[in-house]
């Protein structure tokens, strides 16, 4: 059965080698995950919000490969896999949402290489903001209005870029009235122009 856990902000709900016993899904809050390289910097590897899984890599490895650590107070459903495995013998189409979102992580981290491999700075900006306008919007929440619960330092680590780049980057977007930027919080004011700019990637 699921249970509820309230992780504070700053605190890691599971740590990257601990052993893979559930799934989490965020019910409230927000989360960065990370792994740490050889030199022990932290690496973003991704952002969640409510409505979206937390451990789904570690179904195939058997431990967590990523440490998942609450951006602000939050609230996470624990599902234990051994029940998830059963339920699923039970009920096949639980085992194929499982299997859809398994896919939805997989595309999201085909996403993130792209946007890596193939964007200038302000094309990976710009996507990003694009990305979380519409996971809000699918959560029922404004498109335009975007509280970002991460730092200009963790962004710029999720988007392989310094922080001195995500902060220019955000002055230029507010110089040419295309956000507007209030401590934590950004105002979509043209997304017409921010898809120019990620489509400039593809052009």
């Amino acid at each position: 059965m699921q249970s509820r856990r309230r992780v504070r902000g700053g605190k890691a709900l599971f740590s990257a080698g601990d052993a893979f016993t559930s799934l989490y899904a965020v019910d409230g809050g927000f989360f960065k995950t990370h792994v740490l390289d050889a030199d022990g910097r932290e690496h973003v590897t991704g952002f969640h919000m409510g409505g979206e899984l937390l451990g789904l890599e570690g179904i195939g490895s058997g431990q967590y490969n990523v440490t998942a650590i609450a951006l602000e107070d939050s609230l996470v459903g624990v599902v234990p896999y051994p029940l998830i495995e059963q339920r699923s013998r039970e009920i096949p189409d639980l085992q194929h949402e499982l299997h859809v979102a398994l896919s939805r992580q997989i595309a999201r981290g085909q996403e993130v290489l792209m946007v890596l491999g193939s964007m200038r700075a302000e094309e990976r900006l710009a996507a990003f903001l694009l990305n979380l306008s519409s996971r809000f919007g699918q959560r029922g929440y404004s498109r335009s209005e975007l509280p970002l619960r991460m730092t200009r330092r963790e962004l710029g680590s999720y988007l392989g870029l310094t922080l001195e780049t995500v902060s220019r980057l955000f002055s230029r977007f507010r110089g040419q009235g295309v956000v507007e930027v209030r401590h934590k919080h950004v105002r979509l004011l043209d997304v017409a122009r921010l898809k120019a700019i990620v489509n400039a990637a593809s052009g």
